[in-house]
């Protein structure tokens, strides 16, 4: 029984004890309670801090695109379509060409991923000349040709004999003769069109001498010949406008028709990503209204 009591007596005074010491059992639980909450808030806030100091996310890195191109004005226009195709997710690197050839050698190399100079007829015609694997992956705009003064200043001040300057490549030598035959300078063998030459000039009431010349030289022969007919390249490069010719071709016209600048690519390529991203991106309004207000003209679009 005294050993009941004793055990019953120190139960009493632990429970004291613990009374004395920390309050009730329910504030200290409380208190371990409002401690932890403190604690997760502050963990939560260094994190939250973590990650505000943390730095964003660098954006993803462009893909390049190397696009070959003459000056003018080719170069020019893949630059005005280069924000529309930075936003697609590509930057665009220019390699400027001078003639008609390397470019598509150093497509067909593979050097480029795609070239933007030339008209579909000049690209079939180089492909059959050079075996080369190009293919269009679609049309842009066109050029007019036009007959620009040397030492004459009219069609109708032409001397017999006058010089005339052509391009000396067939595809556009076609294309002049066309012209001259539309103004009544010449006649061409009935039927035959883009496939004129020289030779298939049958009426020539001025007996005009008609020089074939590299059309990239075309603007510097002005100053030698009476007249030349200038690719729309070359003219604006030379700073001649559409404005000053004596003649230009007609809108409506086989040539304006036939003579679309095309963007070339590898064949099997045409369908790529980055090759659809670059004709999206050059046919886009705000391509076309850069051709519309910089060239009066003289590069017209043909979407």
């Amino acid at each position: 029984m005294k050993k009941q009591i004793s055990i019953f007596a120190a139960a009493i005074f632990a429970a004291a004890a613990l009374t004395a010491c920390g309050g009730s059992a329910e504030e200290t639980t409380a208190a371990a309670t409002e401690a932890t909450t403190a604690a997760e808030n502050t963990q939560a806030g260094d994190a939250q801090a973590e990650e505000s100091e943390a730095p964003a996310e660098a954006p993803a890195e462009l893909q390049e695109l190397v696009v070959g191109a003459s000056p003018a004005p080719h170069a020019e226009i893949l630059e005005a379509a280069r924000p529309v195709l930075e936003e697609k997710g590509y930057t665009l690197k220019i390699v400027e060409y001078t003639d008609y050839v390397q470019p598509n050698l150093a497509l067909d190399a593979g050097d480029l991923d795609a070239n933007y100079f030339q008209h579909y007829p000049y690209l079939e015609q180089f492909i059959a000349e050079n075996g080369s694997k190009l293919a269009s992956a679609g049309k842009v705009h066109y050029e007019p040709f036009g007959i620009y003064a040397g030492k004459t200043a009219t069609l109708d001040a032409l001397a017999d004999g006058a010089k005339v300057a052509v391009p000396n490549d067939a595809t556009n030598e076609a294309r002049a003769l066309l012209l001259l035959e539309a103004q009544g300078l010449i006649k061409l063998t009935e039927g035959v069109g883009l496939n004129a030459t020289k030779t298939d000039v049958i009426e020539n009431p001025k007996n005009l001498d008609i020089l074939e010349i590299e059309a990239a030289q075309l603007p510097r022969s002005l100053q030698d010949v009476d007249i030349a007919v200038i690719n729309g390249n070359y003219a604006i490069d030379a700073g001649l406008k559409v404005s000053d010719a004596l003649a230009v071709e007609a809108s409506d016209s086989e040539a304006a028709v036939t003579y679309g600048n095309v963007v070339a690519v590898q064949e099997g390529k045409e369908n790529d990503p980055a090759i659809q991203a670059l004709m999206e991106a050059l046919t886009s309004d705000t391509v076309k209204e850069f051709m519309e207000t910089t060239y009066e003209g003289a590069v017209v679009p043909l979407f």
